[in-house]
């Protein structure tokens, strides 16, 4: 199963999407695409994003037995730590008003 969740997308992007998946709820994504699919979408969602955000869970042989990626602007990056993936956040800039 891969899922796949948008924010702030063009509505042609998320439109695309429901070619190959079910929209279980704004912006969230599920379906069984073949990597073949997956790849190729992921591929146009990295390069129409643009100011939004997105994020792909897909099955891999990892411990977790998925693996994620993640495109867009403030996005949470995936960080690898002995095996096991966490998210790591964006640092916020501090200035002052």
């Amino acid at each position: 199963m891969t899922i796949i969740v948008l924010i702030a997308a063009p509505p042609g992007l998320r439109g695309h999407l429901t070619r190959w998946f079910i929209e279980t709820a704004p912006g969230v994504y599920v379906g069984t695409p073949g990597t073949r699919i997956r790849e190729r979408l992921w591929q146009l969602l990295a390069d129409r994003i643009h100011d939004g955000q997105a994020v792909m869970i897909e099955p891999a042989e990892t411990e977790q037995r998925w693996s994620i990626r993640t495109a867009g602007r403030d996005r949470w990056n995936p960080t690898d730590f002995d095996g096991i993936t966490l998210m790591a956040r964006p640092r916020q800039s501090n200035q002052a008003s």
